[in-house]
């Protein structure tokens, strides 16, 4: 069986998000873990700019997905955590980059919050995706 996306026709269809996805019993769930504006050497990309950092952390959600061996339209839920101060519709515009004309996108959910773990992180995503 499977992944199934779920769009109700009595909720908005937003195309940079589904609404519901119901995983198959037994599907291999791959869960990754905060990404942020990090290079592979630990340097902060786009200190200041919520769009570099946002394109760096999403770059590095693929990184991931690439090794386990799982492609975008994998991904099942996104959360987006961004700094209070930060852009949220500039972050935005690099997930819609991102994802593209794909149909089916994940769930996605989005926290605005005080702080991140080092004050020069804007915006930290982590996903989950399920494994053909």
């Amino acid at each position: 069986m499977p992944v199934q996306h779920l769009n109700p026709d009595a909720l908005h269809n937003n195309p940079a998000f589904t609404q519901a996805i119901i995983v198959p019993t037994g599907a291999r769930t791959l869960l990754i873990g905060g990404q942020n504006a990090v290079d592979r050497h630990g340097q902060v990309i786009g200190k200041g700019d919520v769009v570099a950092q946002s394109t760096q952390a999403l770059r590095n959600l693929k990184a991931v997905l690439d090794v386990a061996g799982a492609t975008l339209e994998d991904l099942v839920k996104v959360t987006v955590v961004i700094d209070q101060h930060a852009g949220l519709r500039a972050a935005f515009g690099a997930w819609m980059s991102f994802w593209g004309a794909r149909t089916n996108p994940p769930t996605v959910t989005v926290l605005r919050v005080a702080g991140l773990a080092n004050p020069d992180y804007l915006i930290e995503i982590e996903a989950q995706a399920v494994l053909a």
